[in-house]
């Protein structure tokens, strides 16, 4: 245990970091990984690699993404909106390159890869486009003459389109909700929320009508025709877990489930541990959302609230899409589950998302001070 009385700097992380939410983010890690047990050895051997080949590689991804969560949880607001800058920089830079030069993979140019390393650059985009749009929406309330809005608007067209054009249309309804939900939060006009939703509205039937797979994925949803071959398997695995489950390494659906280590690691959950188990694991992501808005709500920093708000709810988006195609209530759609799915790039964004949180509700008594004065100044009240 740390004392009080030091001061050193692990000392002053560990007396100011939100400790509820750094364990919560552990305790979802640890749950993606005794998951990655049950599903991933049936995946490996089915395309002929040894049984616990996803499982070493989902902890090898573990490392960097923990250290990358801790490493961040230390920083300052002004360091956190600096490397998310260039984090947004270099990962625009790269999904660009990936439009000409990037792996395609099931009709999609998503991927870079470097070295050894196969990277997914819009994983990395979506913390620090949420925190960036943050600092824009803050720079617009604080100064009404500068144009932040406009600019996050701006910001948000170069991103879906870069999206769209990968395609990635799941990618792209997160980004615009969560975007959407933080410019409300920073007091988006009336007019503005009739005109962005007739554009939302547009861009989803533009889509179906644009892209076939599209067009394909919300038919098989809606008439339940065709190959539903995915989603069949994943509803029959949560019906034969039941309330309590198999047991571990019982499954046996889970072996011809296409994706069960990634996409549909949630039905795997359901069959192994049961629809209870499946229930806390819905229980303590809405926890994490719901304490996230509440920390934003009583934040005096705009910046401070708006990042907050908009990284809870990707998060929360992220996993009620997941949650929702295993549960045959959205139309399929490759997303993950967050700090639970296999993935490096996906593992490690959100990790750097989880430290962005952390580091933005860490307790910090002077810069709370300097809030509570300004807010005086502000308002005409005299100072403390």
């Amino acid at each position: 245990m740390v004392s009080r009385v030091e001061r050193g700097a692990l000392a002053e992380w560990f007396w100011t970091i939100d400790r509820v939410f750094l364990s919560l983010f552990i305790l979802l890690i640890g749950i993606g990984f005794m998951l990655s047990f049950a599903a991933s050895p049936a995946v490996a051997e089915r395309i002929g690699l040894e049984p616990f080949h996803f499982v070493k590689r989902h902890a090898l991804f573990l490392v960097p993404a923990i250290a990358a969560m801790i490493g961040i949880s230390f920083m300052t607001p002004r360091q956190v909106r600096r490397t998310a800058v260039i984090l947004l920089i270099v990962s625009l830079a790269m999904m660009l390159f990936a439009l000409f030069f990037g792996v395609e993979v099931k009709g999609s140019r998503r991927w870079v890869n470097i070295a050894a390393l196969s990277i997914q650059p819009s994983e990395f985009m979506k913390p620090a486009f949420v925190v960036v749009c943050a600092w824009l929406f803050a720079e617009h309330a604080r100064q009404p003459e500068i144009p932040g809005n406009l600019f996050a608007i701006i910001l948000f067209g170069i991103v879906a389109a870069l999206l769209v054009a990968q395609p990635d249309l799941g990618q792209t309804i997160l980004t615009t909700a969560v975007w959407g939900g933080m410019f409300f939060m920073a007091g988006m006009p009336w007019l503005w929320i009739g005109v962005l939703g007739g554009l939302g509205v547009g861009g989803f039937v533009t889509a179906y009508y644009v892209f076939p797979h599209v067009a394909l994925r919300v038919d098989k949803f809606l008439t339940g025709e065709g190959d539903t071959f995915q989603v069949d398997t994943a509803k029959e695995a949560i019906i034969h877990g039941n309330w309590f489950g198999v047991g571990p390494g019982e499954g046996i659906v889970k072996r011809i489930i296409p994706d069960a280590h990634t996409d549909f690691i949630f039905s795997v959950a359901a069959e192994e541990f049961g629809v209870v188990f499946c229930m806390v694991l819905v229980c303590i992501f809405a926890f994490l959302v719901l304490r996230g808005l509440s920390h934003a709500y009583k934040e005096k920093n705009d910046f401070n609230r708006f990042a907050v708000a908009g990284l809870v709810l990707q998060i929360g988006i992220q996993s009620i899409i997941n949650v929702g195609v295993n549960l045959q209530l959205l139309p399929a759609k490759g997303m993950t589950l967050p700090l639970i799915s296999y993935g490096g790039s996906s593992m490690t964004a959100i990790c750097v998302t989880a430290g962005f949180i952390l580091a933005l509700t860490r307790h910090r008594p002077e810069k709370r001070a300097q809030d509570r004065s300004l807010f005086r100044v502000t308002h005409g009240l005299p100072a403390e």
